[in-house]
């Protein structure tokens, strides 16, 4: 038997434990990307060098999980056993025990995170489309006459808007398009609502409001319908949703942005005390001019009559009419500024004008004296009948054989056939009859008939 050469002896690579668990890592890690991964958490641990560790499960399977100190600060709820999440991860495995594990880089609740995609997808989607572009953005009225608030009718978002609106400037009008603000179907609504107002065109620019409340309770507002209505609405469209931080889809088609509804209403609305305010200050300007410009011309005429010596009367004469043009500039600046202030009284009667609650007082007028002639015709209407009703019961009284029988007669009657007897021969001698009175009937016998 041929023995086997020394040189053709395989070389054997033994591998260290520590060899092979380094290795099977380094696969692990570059054969997955950062991969998505939804579950449960369970047996939640918090040693005290701050990492959390714990395991995600689903209804067959778990894996172990390390969430480093360093990525926690990007997530802003608590976790604990039960909580159903979405976490990004990376496939490793733990050298020491030769654990198989992932690497957590950011998680978030599952509910929330499923909501966040489609936001994400749905703005990036409409900002590709330029539903979001300044240029389609109207400008928004510097002295709207009516305001409309498309929002729901029993928050205290609406007290909020007209409590401001009434301390800004009382004048401007207010249409009110109540909707529900949450729930099914509240997106259509939403949307039926800013186009409604599209439609009437009676409102020069409208608020879109809602309070406070997490994604999903602002989730109507997020919804593909409402952003098309606000971009083809004609109309300036003032987003107030939410809190300061909260950000809507609604938030990025609408003309303008506030903070809060409260923000929304001052943002349309101009402050009359700074309109009056403004308006001193033009007339301080004004004075203050003419005042200098008075000082310059009295200077240059002093300077003037310095040089002249003989034509003493023209310095006067001009120093004369000096004086006349200054009670003249004064006189002007007064009626100026009485104009200006008319003027602002009549903007702010014109607008109480359109208030519609003369036109509602006069048509409650019109209603209330149309329900006293329609119960005055009604009336007339059911006398009129009464009277007719009682004619024609007299009449048919009148023919009613019954009122023949009262007056003495009978009905007489065969008492075999039943058949009505109205000539003597129609009776023989011995037949029984029955008679008909007015009250009550006769069995007769006849004895003999006889011809008239």
């Amino acid at each position: 038997m041929k023995q086997p050469s020394p040189t053709t002896t395989p070389v054997r690579d033994i591998y260290t434990v520590s060899r092979l668990n380094r290795e099977a890592k380094g696969l692990l890690e570059s054969s997955f990307p950062p991969i998505w991964i939804e579950g449960e958490i369970s047996n939640l641990s918090r040693p005290a060098s701050g990492h959390v560790y714990f395991s995600l499960k689903d209804s067959q399977a778990q894996v172990r999980c390390a969430f480093f100190r360093q990525h926690q600060r990007l997530v802003g709820i608590t976790l604990k056993d039960g909580l159903h999440v979405l976490l990004r991860a990376r496939v490793s495995l733990y050298e020491g025990r030769g654990d198989f594990q992932i690497i957590v880089e950011y998680l978030e609740e599952a509910g929330e995170g499923a909501l966040r995609r489609a936001f994400d997808a749905l703005k990036q989607r409409l900002a590709k489309e330029g539903l979001f572009d300044t240029a389609h953005k109207l400008p928004l009225p510097r002295l709207p006459r009516r305001i409309g608030i498309i929002t729901s009718p029993s928050g205290a978002v609406l007290h909020d808007i007209l409590t401001t609106l009434k301390r800004r400037f009382p004048a401007i009008a207010v249409l009110v398009f109540p909707v529900p603000v949450q729930g099914e179907g509240a997106a259509e609504k939403i949307a039926t609502a800013i186009r409604l107002a599209g439609r009437r065109k009676d409102c020069d620019a409208l608020i879109l409001a809602r309070g406070g409340g997490s994604l999903e309770d602002l989730w109507p507002f997020n919804e593909e319908i409402v952003a098309r209505a606000i971009h083809a609405c004609p109309v300036p469209i003032v987003s107030g949703v939410g809190h300061e931080t909260d950000f809507t889809i609604a938030d990025m088609a609408a003309d303008a942005r506030a903070p809060t509804p409260t923000a929304a209403a001052e943002m349309l609305s101009p402050d009359q005390q700074e309109w009056l305010a403004h308006f001193e200050r033009i007339a301080n300007r004004l004075i203050s001019a003419m005042h200098g410009r008075l000082r310059s011309h009295s200077q240059h005429l002093d300077w003037l009559g310095a040089r002249l010596v003989h034509p003493r009367s023209r310095l006067a004469l001009l120093q004369q009419q000096l004086a006349s043009l200054s009670q003249r500039m004064h006189l002007a600046q007064a009626t100026r500024l009485r104009h200006a202030r008319s003027q602002l009284q009549a903007m702010t009667a014109g607008l109480l004008q359109h208030s519609p609650l003369p036109r509602l007082h006069a048509a409650m007028l019109d209603t209330r004296h149309f329900h006293a002639r329609l119960a005055s015709a009604m009336k007339r209407r059911i006398e009129l009948s009464t009277a007719r009703l009682l004619q024609v019961m007299q009449a048919l009284h009148a023919l009613s054989p019954l009122a023949t029988l009262e007056r003495g007669y009978a009905i007489v009657q065969q008492s075999a056939t039943g058949a009505i007897v109205t000539e003597a021969a129609s009776v023989q001698a011995g037949e029984r009859v029955q008679a008909q009175l007015a009250h009550g009937y006769l069995d007769c016998l006849v004895e003999k008939t006889r011809e008239q």
